[in-house]
């Protein structure tokens, strides 16, 4: 990983966790919608995470130069470079949670069914402001290692001028 790795890292991090945090807030605007454009109420949004793969080039070129100085370190730089190791993470998708809308009886909701039953969104306030709370502490996470890695670059630029 080159200098700034770990700063595209968080950086990456830090998008997704934005995003994770407006379909929070998406869920908590559209708690009591009960007609959408598709009909019916509106369905809760999850946010799915995918690890970034590794550049093979780099992978495949650290390999090849550990090989070249010992095998055993290039056993060591090969499990550093395997399936497990990625260089960030996106967005997936954004999915529909499949669990049933709520119904309420209400008769007089324009929404109401012949039963009275209104169709409400399967979407629990408490479990959004976790989710948005998980969000909001893995976004203040990822800037807090960004500065720690710009508080290195510039001792190491100190250094470099002493």
């Amino acid at each position: 990983m080159n200098l700034f790795g770990l700063m595209e890292t968080s950086g990456s991090a830090m998008q997704a966790e934005r995003m994770r945090a407006e379909v929070v807030a998406a869920n908590m605007a559209n708690a009591e919608t009960t007609r959408t454009e598709s009909g019916g109420p509106y369905r809760r949004q999850m946010v799915v995470f995918a690890a970034d793969p590794i550049d093979d080039s780099f992978a495949s070129s650290m390999s090849e130069a550990a090989q070249a100085n010992s095998p055993a370190e290039a056993s060591l730089r090969s499990g550093l470079s395997g399936p497990g190791v990625s260089t960030g993470v996106h967005i997936a998708q954004v999915v529909q949670d499949p669990s049933a809308p709520l119904k309420r009886y209400d008769p007089g909701h324009p929404d109401a069914g012949p039963d009275g039953y209104v169709a409400y969104p399967n979407i629990n306030p408490l479990t959004e402001m976790v989710d948005l709370m998980g969000a909001t502490r893995a976004y203040g996470l990822n800037g807090s290692a960004v500065q720690a890695e710009k508080s290195m670059i510039v001792s190491a630029l100190e250094i470099a001028k002493a």
